[in-house]
């Protein structure tokens, strides 16, 4: 997920996304530990996309405040 896209979606949106993307973390660990996940980079973009979306709300929260 590219930051311009997270960037334009609603606060509201982002949220949900947020736990989707927790949900399929959640998915991910549980496969790796498994051994049934075949690309374990998948965790790190997925790591990623909720940095980056915690990240966005942060800005909107820091914005709302000022």
């Amino acid at each position: 997920m590219r930051a311009k896209e997270i960037h334009e979606m609603k606060s509201d949106e982002l949220v949900l996304k947020l736990e989707d993307l927790k949900k399929e973390l959640f998915n991910l660990r549980f496969s790796h530990t498994t051994g049934q996940l075949s690309n374990p980079m998948q965790m790190v973009a997925c790591k990623k996309d909720i940095a980056r979306v915690k990240t966005v709300l942060r800005e909107r929260d820091l914005a709302k405040k000022a």
